[in-house]
């Protein structure tokens, strides 16, 4: 799906939410975003009229100053909520928030039979249904939605095409049934079933689901004059103008101390997997799956319980560098710059790290500052990542610097490649997890986006230009020892 119009709109707010922080009236030049992206008389482009444009526009800036939507007092200023951002400390781990006057309040996911239906004699449909919820009303088919299970049988045993599903993007993208409706019509986030896997995020044409944002605590560290310093995962190759080299150059240039390739973590989980994998081999396991998806991992840790005895111990990518850097840097704020919604969950649980920032709040803070990377010098990092370690971001990368890396061991590594977590692939993991063997290989790359990280819900750059940009990388980059 193609979610360019909500991303610009998202992107047009936090570039303004910078621009006002950075001005000499930070509360009131926030209090003024919808009225300037909005203005009398202006063209209304999305909504019935340019005041619920503007209030839209006012929960989104709420989000982005890291409050809930959920909790908004509709008599409060926008420079009220932005004097608070200023003193706020910390927040808790329910990350996202839904804009309810941006739900569209879509109708409940269901099969639903169109006028194309003939009324044939052969009764397909009923005869598909193994639940009893299609009979003939009338002469057509008529589904009854209380004993309706959304399995699609009669979809495709309807020879005129005339049974179609009507999906509601965001119930349908989740993959563990935390989002629904609520009495209004509206999402409503479950978050103990939550994995934070972002589709939702992603899915919404509305763009009415938001990250609850930490952008603000991140800049008044920096325009305090602390230490500030950037850890960038591996899949943000590609995701600028210009080269990673360039780009911590314009990161530094906007305020940040330092910045820290996470790829260089990714060295040591490629060399702790590699050797507890072929531990485990030795101890006659029948596979070990990665550890480094934070989506997966709140998976297991919610849903799939079964197969954490399967799961590496293995610490993720982002822990090792932050745990390097801390050692270094002690009292300095870190800030892990995230693809996807799930890091946060992994953020709050880390007392090494201090804040996230997607790649979009990255990109508005950048181009808030006037700052293109392009046009930056090369800086370069301390100590060179590996070609293994950049790619961890793509899918199969996690499993094939682990081959790499055991190249010369034991047991000899079949990757099977989970690409993208969805109501099929965990019934195949779980299934995997119940009987004890995974007969498409022996180690599993869990991946919870499509195409690995360079998929998740936060990055800004098609995963074909990305990739692009990522091989250029991997083609200076030298092989992990």
């Amino acid at each position: 799906m193609d979610n360019s119009g909500t991303l610009a709109l998202k992107q047009e707010v936090l570039i303004r939410i910078v621009e006002s922080f950075f001005s000499d009236n930070f509360e009131e030049n926030t209090r003024l975003i919808p009225y300037q992206m909005r203005p009398k008389g202006c063209e209304v482009p999305y909504r019935c009229c340019i005041y619920k444009e503007r209030a839209i526009l006012r929960d989104r800036v709420i989000a982005d100053l890291g409050f809930p939507i959920e909790e908004d007092n509709e008599e409060k200023l926008l420079s009220e909520y932005a004097k608070e951002s200023l003193k706020r400390e910390g927040s808790d781990d329910k990350i996202l928030t839904v804009i309810g006057a941006a739900c569209k309040g879509c109708v409940p996911n269901r099969m639903y039979v169109t006028n194309l239906c003939q009324g044939c004699v052969a009764r397909s449909c009923v005869q598909a249904c193994k639940f009893g919820a299609i009979s003939i009303v009338n002469g057509k088919s008529y589904i009854d939605s209380s004993k309706c299970k959304n399995c699609k049988m009669c979809m495709a045993a309807c020879p005129y095409n005339a049974i179609v599903k009507i999906a509601v993007p965001c119930e349908d993208a989740c993959p563990v049934g935390a989002i629904e409706k609520d009495e209004d019509g509206h999402a409503k986030i479950d978050h103990e079933k939550c994995i934070s896997c972002g589709r939702c995020v992603k899915r919404c044409p509305f763009g009415a689901i938001n990250e609850k944002s930490q952008l603000i605590d991140v800049l008044k560290n920096i325009k305090s004059g602390k230490e500030v310093i950037a850890l960038i995962a591996p899949s943000i190759a590609g995701q600028f103008p210009g080269n990673i080299y360039q780009l911590k150059t314009a990161m530094i240039k906007a305020g940040f101390s330092d910045v820290y390739e996470v790829a260089k973590g990714a060295d040591i989980t490629t060399l702790n997997e590699a050797k507890e994998f072929q531990e485990r081999m030795a101890n006659s396991e029948p596979f070990m799956t990665t550890s480094c998806c934070a989506g997966y991992n709140q998976l297991r840790k919610k849903h799939l319980q079964e197969i954490n005895k399967y799961a590496s111990d293995t610490e993720t990518p982002l822990y090792y560098i932050a745990e390097i850097v801390r050692k270094e840097h002690t009292e300095a704020k870190l800030v892990f710059i995230s693809p996807c919604v799930a890091k946060r969950k992994e953020v709050f649980e880390n007392k090494n790290i201090d804040y996230i920032m997607n790649y979009m709040e990255l990109s508005a803070l950048l181009a808030g500052r006037r700052i293109n990377p392009e046009l930056e010098d090369e800086t370069p990092f301390d100590s060179e990542s590996s070609k293994q370690g950049r790619n961890f971001g793509v899918t199969g990368g996690v499993a094939g610097a682990v081959q790499k890396a055991s190249q010369n061991a034991g047991t000899e590594i079949k990757p099977c490649i989970i690409n993208c977590l969805n109501k099929d692939t965990i019934k195949q993991l779980r299934r995997y997890a119940k009987d004890g063997v995974c007969p498409d290989g022996n180690l599993i790359e869990v991946m919870c986006c499509e195409g690995g990280c360079i998929g998740g819900n936060d990055v800004i750059e098609q995963q074909k230009i990305a990739r692009k940009a990522l091989q250029n990388l991997l083609n200076k980059s030298q092989d992990i020892v």
